[in-house]
């Protein structure tokens, strides 16, 4: 396995699989990498993928939480239609709940990274969740990349689960293995992640299952 190495800033938000950042740029998202990430070991009715054994590929049937109803509808750009036949990043960078995470993405040249991923689980925090670390603080992280590494290690999960998979795992282990596994609390619409809650879950893109939480969720904090 390889260690994630990151240039520049960014946090973000991939059971055995390995990670390896791709070259080249991404025309919808205006990045590239030239990193890698190695793992440690998806809204009303959530889908049963997992629990049958499946895939944890989502639909838009299965996507809920409050937040949902924020999302451009029909085939806007960041509606379900238009994120879903698209790679996470790619996806991501047209939702309106992500335009923070976005920007760390992009910064830190991982968003080839993503997008080139089979099958991964995605907790990405929603702008919200940014602006309570306050400027300075988010100012002072994106000069430190050694530290935001681990961080953006934390909200990435090696394997794809939808809402019902991740509440029959319990927890689940991320990219940031020393950080320890994320825990899956509740079902449905009361689910937390690490005490996060999911403002809206179950979103399918091409390779990843997204649910978008109010809160950045810090390694070693499994609450």
């Amino acid at each position: 396995m390889t260690k994630l190495r990151v240039a520049g800033i960014g946090v973000a938000a991939v059971a055995a699989l390995s990670l390896t950042a791709c070259s080249g740029s991404d025309t919808a998202s205006s990045g590239s990498s030239s990193s890698s990430m190695a793992p440690s070991s998806s809204m009303a009715a959530p889908s049963s993928s997992m629990a049958a054994g499946g895939s944890g590929v989502t639909t838009n049937a299965d996507v809920f939480g409050p937040a949902c109803s924020q999302l451009p509808q029909g085939s806007a750009p960041g509606s379900l239609d238009s994120m879903g036949p698209q790679p996470v990043a790619s996806a991501a960078s047209t939702n309106p709940l992500l335009t923070k995470l976005v920007a760390a993405v992009k910064a830190t040249n991982l968003v080839d990274t993503l997008n080139s991923q089979e099958a991964i689980t995605v907790f990405a925090p929603a702008d919200p969740a940014f602006a309570a670390l306050g400027d300075a603080k988010f100012n002072e992280l994106a000069g430190k990349p050694a530290e935001l590494a681990p961080i953006l290690q934390y909200h990435v999960v090696g394997k794809r689960y939808d809402a019902k998979g991740l509440a029959a795992a319990g927890s689940v282990d991320t990219l940031n293995t020393a950080g320890g596994p994320v825990k899956i609390e509740g079902s449905g619409d009361n689910m937390t992640i690490n005490g996060a809650k999911i403002l809206c879950g179950n979103i399918p893109t091409k390779n990843a299952t997204v649910f978008v939480i109010d809160k950045v969720l810090t390694p070693g904090t499994n609450k």
